[in-house]
């Protein structure tokens, strides 16, 4: 594990302590149940929110604690834990990740602090197909008077229908597929011209499909510089995927716990079947895994913090090995707990369905290991 200072042991511990309180499983089985639009409960967000959660990487001349990456890693990972859903992941980390590296004095002061108490939610709005490909972008930013034309559509936007602030990537010149050409917008999600289409995803969390029909924004829209917005894009889509690995990390945990505890004291063939050895070499397995996860995540959090060169790989290296491991623990957790395991009555559903979802979001397994291997010159 990472070396903690004394304010990160004292957010862990309290992170720690408020999931297992107010935010356990039980409470996302009632959220999802409810069906509540949104994919989380308002209320723990706000409590979240002040707690100061949102805030965590934000400077704090705007509201935030400006306690890094490392800090909100171990929110996240708690968080995974007991699979609370919340706008955590894509307004405190990912939304102000943008608005921190790229935004300018009056974008940082409009938005950050509000993200930073919660009172808006702000989202990234990049992928516009099936699978994460954030360099092809096809929705046009024309010029309009002394501001642009937003005309097109992105796909499984996270938090998309509870959303207020959207960062939209737009194509201003070129064609999908060059990195040249494209923009980051800060889009209202009020704007006029702004449809928005909830989507039903297996892990019950908010997502949505967002249309562009002519939306029109000013100049002062414009987030980093014109045409030149892949190094933006690619430095926050980073935080956030380093970020959603440690949420992973943390649910994969729970995940292995959770079977761990059932293998010692289910009994069957007269016998507690942790005794088997088939089972044993499997939990080995995943125990093993795990301590490397933790090392390949821990790595990318504490390289954003210091901003070493190194970042890229390392967090498509994290984000790789955790899809893998939490896919295979959610597996497992599904396999050991047998016939329980298969039904909704039990957590294993909630795990399995979760690892699914979070694989594919900011990009898959496949998708890093080819992005490792680019950025290694394979």
């Amino acid at each position: 594990m990472a070396v903690l200072n004394e304010e990160q042991t004292m957010l862990r511990d309290a992170a720690k302590s408020w999931v297992q309180e107010k935010s356990p499983v039980t409470a996302f089985r009632k959220m999802r149940d409810s069906g509540v639009e949104l994919g989380y409960d308002a209320a723990a967000w706000n409590e979240m929110a002040e707690m100061g959660w949102a805030g965590v990487i934000i400077p704090e001349e705007y509201g935030g604690s400006n306690f890094g990456y490392l800090s909100m890693g171990l929110i996240l990972e708690e968080t995974g834990r007991t699979l609370t859903a919340s706008p955590l992941l894509a307004s405190g980390l990912a939304a102000a990740s943008a608005l921190v590296l790229g935004g300018s004095e009056e974008q940082k002061s409009e938005w950050l602090p509000k993200i930073a108490g919660g009172e808006i939610v702000g989202t990234l709005a990049v992928d516009e197909g099936a699978h994460h490909a954030p360099e092809k972008v096809a929705l046009k930013a024309e010029k309009s008077g002394a501001g642009y034309k937003l005309t097109g559509a992105k796909s499984f936007v996270l938090e998309g229908l509870a959303a207020n602030l959207l960062i939209v990537s737009a194509r201003t010149s070129g064609k999908p597929g060059d990195t040249d050409g494209i923009t980051l917008f800060l889009v209202p999600a009020d704007a006029a011209g702004v449809t928005r289409k909830r989507l039903h995803l297996a892990d019950s969390r908010g997502a949505a499909n967002i249309e562009f029909a002519g939306v029109e924004v000013g100049a002062d829209a414009v987030l980093g510089e014109v045409d030149k917005g892949w190094p933006l894009l690619e430095k926050t889509l980073d935080r956030a995927r380093a970020g959603l690995a440690a949420e992973m990390l943390g649910s994969a945990l729970q995940a292995f716990e959770t079977t761990l505890d059932y293998l010692k004291v289910r009994v069957q063939f007269g016998q507690v079947i942790g005794s088997f050895q088939a089972l044993q070499h499997r939990a080995a397995k995943m125990f093993t895994d795990l301590e490397l996860a933790r090392s390949a995540v821990e790595a990318a959090l504490q390289a954003i913090d210091a901003d070493t060169p190194d970042v890229p790989e390392l967090v498509s290296l994290a984000k790789a090995k955790m899809g893998d491991v939490f896919h295979l623990v959610s597996n497992e957790m599904v396999q050991m707990h047998g016939g329980i395991g298969m039904t909704d009555a039990h957590d294993a559903g909630f795990y399995l369905k979760r690892a699914r979802a979070a694989e594919a979001a900011y990009g898959s397994q496949s998708y890093h290991r080819d992005r490792y291997a680019r950025i290694q010159g394979y």
